[in-house]
């Protein structure tokens, strides 16, 4: 059975629209009526996330996304993707907001890592500085006995630039600060690294990233999918 699935969307929006691309094209269908059936709210007027972690005003943010799940679940999905990784700082209150799962997209991300790294003792952490300071990659790596690292300052502002600066500017990104943060996390050790920012997922669509690269909106697009009763092309 096909089930519904609801997307808080619009953070960033390009990254939604990835996002439903993605779905699109990893479906296996041969009809449109063999698609699953999505509601996406493209949210882009949210308040920043990073912001709301960082200054500790999260009222506001709260109490617009928490509303967009509770207006999904009026709609009647079956589950729930938020393609940003930052958010799911917030997943507990989001959650005690409806009654519909909402796909936890961090601690799959880590369990997928797992699954096809099952060596891995060092995940990278490529993501912005909300999500790097609210610690949700790192509980989760450290539940399977993980270490999880962040880049290095330098390297993390070069991040924080491709995310804000080009990505969210509508730009394809600096490749140049990509592969710094990259080689910063190999140079710590790493033996594996998370895109966990859907921005750099987006950047991904136009540059070829290390095969030790696992994208967390590729895991979010693969659940999506499979808990939707639908198949994987």
């Amino acid at each position: 059975m096909v089930k519904k699935l609801g997307v808080i969307g619009g953070m960033g929006p390009e990254a939604t629209s990835f996002f439903y691309a993605r779905v699109i094209a990893r479906t296996k269908a041969a009809s449109d009526q063999e698609h699953i059936d999505m509601v996406i709210l493209s949210h882009a007027t949210m308040p920043d996330r990073t912001k709301a972690i960082l200054t500790g005003h999260k009222e506001e943010f709260l109490k617009a996304i928490t509303k967009d799940a509770r207006d999904l679940e009026k709609l009647g999905v079956a589950n729930i993707a938020i393609p940003c990784n930052t958010s799911h700082y917030f997943l507990k209150e989001i959650q005690a907001a409806t009654k519909v799962p909402i796909i936890n997209m961090v601690e799959e991300s880590v369990r997928y890592v797992t699954e096809q790294h099952p060596d891995v003792k060092k995940i990278g952490i490529m993501g912005t500085d909300g999500t790097l300071q609210a610690g949700t990659y790192y509980r989760a790596c450290e539940r399977r006995g993980i270490a999880a690292v962040s880049p290095r300052s330098d390297a993390q502002r070069e991040v924080m630039s491709l995310i804000y600066d080009d990505i969210k500017g509508g730009k394809t990104g600096d490749r140049s600060k990509f592969d710094c943060a990259y080689n910063d996390l190999m140079e710590q050790g790493c033996d594996a690294v998370i895109l966990a920012c859907t921005e750099i997922s987006v950047f991904k669509e136009y540059y070829q990233v290390p095969v030790n690269c696992l994208d967390a909106m590729d895991v979010l697009v693969t659940e999506s999918i499979l808990r939707s009763g639908a198949q994987i092309r």
